[in-house]
C-alpha cells in the first residue's frame, strides 16, 4: 500500500513549494495536483496551472513522484498536452504520472466558450483523446484524423524518460472507461460512487469499489490482460467516510486497510486546507503519512 497526496494549486509559489517539499519529506510516494481552470468553492480565490505547478514542484523535490488527478479533454488537447508532458517528465527526471479521465460538467466545461458536452460525447471525446495520446507520447511522428482531434505530423522528439512512455493513471468507473484503463492504463482511479456521498454509509461505499474492481477485472480479461498488472488509485474525500479517516492514525490504517483488502494499492489524501472541505489536523496528518505505510505492510 502506497501513501500519496494532492496538493491543491491554490498557493502562491513562494509558499506552495514549501508544502510540495514537505510532501516528499513526509515520504509520500506521490503528490498530485488537480489540472482544471477552476474549481468549485475554490473558483473565487487563487487557482494556479497544473503543468507549471508540477515544473516547479520537479525543480524543488527529488525522488518524490508527481502527477495530475486528473487530467481531461475539457480544455485539452492530445497534441500541445504531450509537447508539455515530455517536457515535464525530462524535467523531473522521469517522476511523472499522468491522471487522466472523461471531465464533467463544472466549470472547465464551458470555459472556453462552449456549450457542455454530454455525458456520451464526453465518453466518444475520451475513448478518442487516451489512444492518440498514447501515440504522441510513444512515437517520433504522427498524423491522425478523427471525429473530434487531429494531429499533421506531430513531433514527439525525443519523448518521455519513462519507456515506453510515462504511465497513465486512467479514472473511470463506467464500461468504456474501464476499458481504456484496461487496455492503456498502468494504474486506474476512483473516488469511489458518487451516488453515495451524501447519504451513503462506508460500508455501501465499500460494496461499491468492489463492484468497480470486479468490472476492472472483467475489462482486463476482455483484452486478455492480468488486472493485477494495474496499480489501484483510490482518491479519498469523495467517499460517505469524507474527512473521518484523517480524524486520527487508528480511524485512517482501518479505513486503508478495508480498501487494501479491496485490492486498491495506492491511497491519495488531500493536504489539509482550512475552512475547506479538505480542512483536517496538520499535525494528525502528518503522522497518518510518516507512520500508517509502515503498519499497512
Amino acid at each position: 500500500m502506497r501513501l500519496s497526496t494532492v496538493i491543491l494549486p491554490i498557493h502562491r509559489w513562494a509558499e506552495g513549494q514549501k508544502i510540495w517539499r514537505r510532501a516528499e519529506d513526509l515520504g509520500f510516494h506521490a503528490a498530485y495536483t488537480y489540472d482544471h481552470l477552476s474549481w468549485r468553492s475554490f473558483r473565487d480565490g487563487p487557482w494556479f496551472g497544473a503543468i507549471p505547478t508540477l515544473t516547479a514542484a520537479a525543480m524543488v523535490t527529488q525522488g518524490m513522484r508527481l502527477g495530475t488527478l486528473v487530467t481531461s479533454p475539457n480544455f485539452r488537447h492530445p497534441v500541445t498536452l504531450a509537447k508539455e508532458l515530455i517536457s515535464l517528465d525530462d524535467i523531473s527526471g522521469g517522476r511523472v504520472t499522468l491522471g487522466i479521465g472523461a471531465g464533467g460538467s463544472g466549470f472547465d466545461a464551458t470555459a472556453l466558450g462552449q456549450e457542455p458536452w454530454t455525458p456520451r460525447e464526453r465518453a466518444d471525446r475520451f475513448a478518442e483523446f487516451v489512444p492518440l495520446l498514447d501515440r504522441l507520447l510513444t512515437e517520433n511522428s504522427v498524423s491522425y484524423e478523427g471525429d473530434y482531434y487531429a494531429a499533421h505530423e506531430a513531433r514527439g522528439i525525443p519523448g518521455c524518460v519513462q519507456r515506453p512512455r510515462l504511465p497513465f493513471a486512467v479514472a473511470a468507473t463506467g464500461p468504456r472507461g474501464l476499458r481504456l484503463a484496461a487496455r492503456h492504463g498502468q494504474a486506474w482511479v476512483t473516488t469511489g460512487d458518487p451516488r453515495l456521498y451524501e447519504n451513503g454509509t462506508p460500508e455501501q461505499s465499500v460494496h461499491a469499489l468492489r463492484g468497480q474492481v470486479e468490472k476492472l477485472a472483467d475489462a482486463c480479461a476482455e483484452i486478455g490482460r492480468n488486472v493485477a498488472e494495474l496499480d489501484k488509485i483510490l482518491l479519498t474525500g469523495f467517499t460517505p467516510d469524507r474527512g473521518r479517516p484523517l480524524d486520527s492514525l487508528d480511524a485512517f490504517v482501518d479505513f486503508a486497510g478495508r480498501h487494501a483488502e479491496l485490492g486498491f494499492t495506492e491511497i491519495v489524501l488531500h493536504w489539509p486546507i482550512p475552512d475547506s472541505d479538505f480542512a483536517a489536523d496538520q499535525k494528525i496528518f502528518e503522522r497518518i503519512a510518516m507512520e500508517a505505510p509502515a503498519q499497512l505492510g
